[in-house]
Parts: C-alpha cells; structure tokens; sequence
C-alpha cells in the first residue's frame, strides 16, 4: 500500500479546521464536538486500512443537534454525494424500501469507497416490546447485517431470473393482445422507466437510467444472459470503509426528559443528571428496545450529549442577537443596542432544557424579529441609524428608542403570562405544600433543595421541590417517605385539615410504594425477611399478609412528620410566605431562611450524591 504523506496532511488540516467550525456552530458540546473529531479520524485520513465499517452512536435527549451535527460534519468534508439519511421504522408505511440494501442502491452507494449513513430515530426501530416481547419484522432486517461485519448481500440468483421471466412474460402478454386485435398495447421495442431502473439496480449498472432506457430489449435479455454467468452481481457490497453514524433519544436513560414543568426547572439540575449518564445506563436502556446480540452490534462508541447548562442557553440567546445586530447593520445600516432586559424575557419565556435548543430560537422570532420591524420602519423612514431596545418588566412593554422619539409595544410573554395568571389564594395553597417538603427535606438530609417553586409555566403541574440524589438504604427510604407525606401535612397544620387539598395524591402514591417496597422487597422488617414482590408463580407470595404491616408504617411515619413539622412551625410558615411573594426560591435563599430560624443546612452542587460515610464507617 502506498501512502501518501501529503494527502494525509491534506485531510487532517481539513479535520481539524471542521472541529474549529463545528465549535463556532454549535454551544455546550465541545467534548461531543472532540469525540467525533477523533473516532472518524481513520476512516478520514487512512479508510484503505479498515476491515470494518467505523460505527459511532450519538444519544442525547431531542433538540440537543445531534443531526445537525452530522449534516454539517458531511457538507464541510465534502461527503454530500456520499452521504445518506435513513429512518428505520418497524412499520410499513415508511417507505418503498424494504432494504437497507435498496437504499444503498437508489444513492449509489452500491460500491465500496468511504461513504457516511445516518441512521436517525433509531429508537423507533426497536425489536422487543417493553415488557420483553418480540416484534416480527419484515423491513430493513439487513441493518445487523451491516453493523456485523459491513458486508451487504446484492442479491440472489432467482431475483434476476424473475425480473427476467416478469419481464418476458409481460412481452408475451402484450403479443397475444395483439393477436386479438386489441388496441391499448405497448409497441416500444426499448425499456420503460420502471424496467430501466430495475435493471440497473439488479446489474449493478454504472450507465444512467436515460441510456439504459434506450437500450432494446434484445440487447437487454443478452446482456442479463451474459451477467449471470458472472459471479461479482451475487457477491456482497464491502462496506468495510462506511462510516455508520446512529443516532436516537433514549427516554429510558434519559429518564429527566418527560419531567413536567420543563420551563420552570433550572437547566443546571438537569444538566448534572445527565452528566451521570454512562455507557451502561444506554446500553442499558437499549437491551429494553433491542434483543441482546442486536445491542452487542451498536459497538462501544457510544457520545452522550448532556442537556445544556443555564450559561449555554444564555450564550446561545447572546449569539442569536448578535447575528440580528450584524444582519440589520449590514442590510439596513442601523445599529442595534439591545438591553440585558430582553436577554431575560428571551430566556424565561424560550427555555425548556429538556426540549433543547428548538424553542429559545421560537422565541428570539416572537420577541425581537417580530417586533425589530416596527422600529426599522420608523428608522428607515426617518432616516435614523440608531435603535435601543429595552423591556420594562413592570409595564409589561418592549421599548425601541428610535433617535429620539420612543415607540412602545405592549408585550408579554407567553410563559411569563401563564405564570402570571395563578391566583395569590391557588399560590399560597402550592407554597404551603411545597415549604412542607422543602422543611422536611433540610431536616432529613441536611440540605437546602436545589429548587423551590409555587408558580410554574403549566396548567396541570403545581409547584416542586427539586431533590438531590439519594442513595437508598433503610434509613434514607423512611426519610424519603416522611419527605412526600410532609406536603399534605403542612396544609393541614397551616389550613386545618378541611382546608387540606387533594394535591397530596401523587406524593401518597410514591410514599406507599416506597413503604411497599420497604417491606415487600426490601425485607427491612424483621416480620417480613421472604421477599413478597415476587410476580411469577410458583414463587409469588400472599400479598395481602404484609398490608396491615405497611398501613401501621405509614401511620406512624405520618405521626413523626407532623411532629417534625410542629417543632419548626415558624419555619414552615415563614418560607411558606416567602415562597408565595416570590414564585421561586434558590438554595442560598432557603438556607439564609432556614438560618433566621437556628436550622443550619448546607449548599450542596447539582449532580450530588446523598450517600451515608461507607468508606469511614470501613475504617479506611
């Protein structure tokens, strides 16, 4: 093998000049962005060496780029003509193709230079039920052909002779019509188009379809003939120099992606539960959408977009005005200044972190482009070269200065307003239930919550208390079960008990199956040491003998949490108040709170793990 040097070199500045664009395109995914870079570096610079196609998989929740990623990465290394986009799905109304192979084929992708495909979605092709069942499947099944060893079969024998039978069999059909005088018949002595297209698929044919089409169909039938006899139309396609690139959302791993109240939970929380996220935690996820050998052939190169932190949307806000600020320059000539007040009013009403970039450029439309054209008509018209923006939160107006002359828009925005809509009495009710948690949170665990919030972007969800991770043990589940009673609880110390609402549900749920559990499957008391979850007979045991056991235990840890609560009366309803005039509290303002009233708590970052001192307890 010859290789040369400055080729090579070639390439690799290319590559590296791709990493330099890729990071001024995309926010918060640098370490992705790096990854990439170098797991596609060999099939880049050397693909002669590769004996297998190179397989990477991108996983991240929806919005985060991941396909923008990939189409972006193929139109700056020049793959376009090389490159094609598939979305594999177990159902049949997806498309014509029932192949991976026919694909291939239709973008002539049927010979065995380097090429990319992306296989988007991929979590739509699962293979199993989630609760283990296979799927038949008819479609696309040569997708773990390829990802086994990169080896794609053309075809069998018999699907040549058939197309040439098919075809001799129409010709015969058309002569006896003839014979019986019928008019509506085909007399063209060359190919149509379908039977152009299908030739050159079955022959692997080099030639375009207009010059098979002139072809007639005796130098067809020859030329078929002579192609059977040969063996290379039967061998399978190396793909070997392929770069598979697969990409999907994995709810099962990125559990935090169907969370309620997105707009309302801070993006750092949710980007330190995602920084968790291991290879095992996908692989994981996906042995429950794919039978085992299928998840063996993903690989282990596995990129895990994490959701992006609170600095990475306020960049991202930053870098979308300053690219409106250089397009009204360049185009109009007028100079915007755009105040800090809109960057707030973008970012409270366009952040879902769960829902990635997607809405915060919605946003940035409804907020300043929307209402930037008013304020260039009247600079255009007056000829003025110059327009302030600003947001006047407490009159609920976007402002333009324009020279000298102030053109108010009435605007507020769409999560803003929703927010604003909860009635003080509805607030006061979510605030008391939630100090409830929070109160029994720092006394349990010792720390502030991560959030506190009584006015949220949502008709269905009240408020929340955002907890730390907790590592389970006996303790820490009486803790946690204390915690979700303690919301009902505080309502009725604070409201009396006839004025307690039924916002206590969901918290009374989670509470008894953590009691179940306790019991049932933990064995954690002493009465109870089979384990009574068990399912499957013969194995299943009586459940209803350990109910008793379990209602005398919530009972009790009901008892405890309302005396818990009592003794820090004056904190429950000091932040409670506090809660309600601000619709939200962080954890330096719960803690100074919790301080007035002699509770010392700590500050602990997001992504903390709340576990007991094992490795002290060892003695190590």
């Amino acid at each position: 093998m010859i290789i040369d040097k400055e080729e090579i070199q070639k390439k690799k500045k290319k590559l590296d000049d791709c990493k330099v664009f890729l990071k001024k395109e995309f926010i918060g995914i640098d370490k992705i962005i790096d990854d990439l870079m170098e797991y596609i570096q060999i099939w880049y610079l050397m693909p002669e060496i590769l004996t297998r196609p190179v397989v990477i998989n991108l996983w991240g929740m929806t919005g985060v780029g991941k396909t923008d990623l990939v189409r972006k990465t193929v139109r700056f290394l020049e793959f376009q003509n090389r490159f094609v986009e598939i979305e594999l799905s177990n159902s049949d109304e997806t498309s014509w193709s029932k192949s991976v192979s026919d694909i291939f084929q239709s973008n002539r992708l049927s010979d065995e230079k380097p090429s990319i495909v992306l296989f988007d979605e991929i979590q739509r092709f699962n293979t199993i039920d989630p609760d283990g069942t296979p799927l038949p499947q008819t479609k696309f099944t040569d997708f773990w052909e390829l990802l086994s060893d990169g080896r794609l079969s053309k075809r069998e024998r018999d699907d040549l002779e058939h197309y040439l039978f098919s075809y001799l069999l129409r010709k015969k059909e058309n002569e006896r019509r003839k014979m019986n005088g019928e008019t509506e018949m085909d007399e063209n002595p060359y190919l149509n188009l379908w039977d152009a297209k299908e030739l050159k698929k079955y022959l692997s044919m080099e030639d375009d379809v207009m010059s098979i089409i002139d072809m007639k169909e005796e130098d067809m039938i020859k030329l078929i003939l002579k192609k059977q006899k040969e063996k290379k139309i039967y061998e399978p396609v190396d793909y070997s120099k392929m770069l598979i690139i697969i990409s999907g959302n994995l709810d099962e791993a990125f559990q935090m992606s169907r969370e309620t109240s997105e707009a309302d939970i801070d993006a750092n929380i949710y980007h330190a539960f995602t920084k968790k996220i291991t290879v095992v935690d996908i692989k994981n996820a996906l042995s429950r959408k794919f039978r085992p050998e299928q998840v063996a052939r993903f690989g282990n190169i596995h990129l895990i977009y994490f959701s992006l932190k609170t600095e990475d949307f306020q960049q991202l806000i930053q870098r979308e005005i300053n690219n409106l600020k250089t397009k009204t320059k360049t185009k109009f000539g007028i100079s915007l200044k755009i105040s800090r007040s809109i960057n707030e009013l973008i970012y409270r009403n366009g952040v879902f972190p769960v829902q990635g970039v997607r809405p915060v450029f919605s946003s940035v439309v409804d907020i300043l482009d929307t209402n930037l054209s008013k304020f260039l008509f009247e600079a255009i018209i007056n000829d003025d070269k110059t327009i302030e923006i600003d947001y006047l939160v407490k009159q609920k107006t976007i402002t333009g200065k324009v020279g000298k002359r102030i053109i108010e828009i009435p605007y507020t925005g769409r999560i803003d307003s929703i927010r604003q809509s909860s009635q003080e009495d509805a607030v006061a009710n979510i605030s008391v239930h939630e100090c409830g948690h929070a109160v029994c949170y720092m006394l349990y665990t010792g720390f502030a919550p991560l959030q506190l919030k009584s006015k949220v972007a949502s008709s269905y969800a009240a408020g929340f208390t955002f907890p730390h991770q907790i590592h389970d043990t006996k303790e820490s589940l009486l803790d946690r079960i204390k915690i979700y009673l303690a919301g009902g609880i505080a309502e009725e110390i604070v409201f009396g008990e006839n004025n307690a609402s039924i916002g206590r549900s969901h918290d009374r749920e989670q509470a008894t199956m953590l009691a179940t559990d306790y019991i049932r499957k933990y064995g954690f008391d002493e009465e109870y040491q089979a384990t009574y979850s068990l399912e499957d007979y013969p194995h299943r045991m009586q459940h209803d003998i350990t109910d008793k056991k379990i209602e005398r235990l919530m009972q009790d840890l009901a008892a405890k949490t309302r005396e818990d609560l009592l003794l820090h009366l004056d904190l429950l309803k000091n932040i409670s108040i506090e809660l309600s005039k601000k619709g939200s509290m962080l954890p330096k303002e719960i803690y100074m709170t919790a301080k007035k009233h002699d509770l010392e708590v700590s500050i602990k970052e997001e992504g903390h793990l709340h576990i007991a001192g094992y490795h002290k307890m060892l003695g190590q």
